[in-house]
């Protein structure tokens, strides 16, 4: 989700800047149209009397009359441009917070074929899209034709008043129009803000291969650390070897286990497994310790107890130290005999 917002691909509601286009439109209408339609009606009024008067004998004159007309029209619907164009780049922003992102606007041929586009249109995405725009439509035009139910007859009411209550009724029916608009998109821009963020998320979900390389870019290739296991053993393994012929004593039991002790009494407090291993290393073990000369015992009961409790290059617990001994003394009356 991170890397998504960072490259510009954050969920946004295509109807939410819509919504806030209609709430900024009903707002002016409602407070600021009033007096700027009198005055338009007024000018307007002002003209169709006068028009009389007007000659239009060349290009000049139509001009000066178009102006004329383009300028009352724009002083009454400049504001109401003004406040879409505000009001849509607001309902975006209360989305997400404005970012530069050069992601987005990087040059990409896949916004240009003529294959991708016709797979968006009619993806799964799309389809969904189609619907959705499909429905609004639906749902809007059923509802506001319930609330114009009454447009022809008051349309045809205002066509025999003043211009100025005429422009009043049409004003009275576009506060009803838009009044059922808002409502309408109020109810889809929520169900639309809530489906594209279910969306996003859910067009975020990592595939399996995803999370596995995820894993791999976090705690490395499995290959990788398994190799690197594997030669960090066999260099303990080289290291626990060449111990072998310096141990005083190798217990064994009697081809699955061998454990290789060391003790010398100016330099050890006591007896110190310097190797121990099971099965072809534990039958290499005793190769080595024959080749060099180290005496070798078989005790099944002491091998095991101390291959699973004592580790390379750790002494001897207190409980070891009886039968050890008698070993060690074994040692010491053979080499006197000899």
């Amino acid at each position: 989700m991170k890397d998504a917002i960072e490259k510009g691909q954050t969920p946004f509601s295509k109807e939410t800047p819509i919504l806030f286009s209609l709430l900024g439109t009903l707002f002016v209408m409602s407070f600021f149209m009033t007096d700027r339609i009198a005055i338009s009606a007024e000018q307007l009024a002002s003209m169709m009397d006068q028009s009389i008067s007007y000659s239009l004998h060349d290009s000049g004159d139509i001009y000066w009359l178009v102006q004329r007309i383009v300028f009352i029209t724009g002083a009454l619907t400049l504001p109401l441009f003004v406040v879409l164009v505000l009001t849509g780049i607001a309902g975006s922003a209360a989305q997400n917070a404005p970012a530069v992102v050069v992601e987005r606007i990087k040059p990409q041929l896949s916004r240009i074929s003529l294959v991708k586009g016709w797979q968006r249109i009619f993806s799964v995405k799309g389809l969904a899209e189609f619907a959705k725009s499909v429905a609004k439509i639906i749902f809007a035009s059923i509802l506001v034709a319930l609330v114009l139910h009454d447009l022809i007859p008051r349309m045809l009411e205002g066509m025999y008043s003043d211009l100025t209550t005429f422009l009043s009724v049409v004003r009275s029916l576009m506060m009803k129009l838009f009044g059922a608009i808002i409502f309408a998109m109020t109810l889809i821009a929520a169900a639309d803000w809530f489906w594209t963020r279910f969306q996003w998320r859910a067009d975020l979900r990592m595939t399996r291969q995803e999370v596995k390389d995820e894993l791999k870019q976090q705690q490395g290739d499995p290959i990788i650390k398994a190799r690197q296991r594997s030669v960090a053993q066999d260099r303990a393994r080289k290291r626990m070897m060449n111990e072998v012929p310096s141990a005083s004593l190798v217990i064994a039991n009697p081809t699955h286990l061998s454990i290789a002790l060391r003790y010398e009494p100016g330099r050890d407090a006591a007896p110190v497994v310097v190797a121990k291993g099971r099965d072809l290393i534990a039958l290499r073990i005793r190769e080595i310790a024959e080749e060099s000369g180290v005496p070798v015992f078989q005790n099944v009961e002491l091998a095991r107890a101390m291959y699973k409790n004592v580790n390379i290059d750790q002494m001897i617990p207190p409980e070891f130290f009886k039968a050890v001994a008698e070993l060690i003394s074994i040692i010491r009356r053979r080499a006197r005999k000899s």
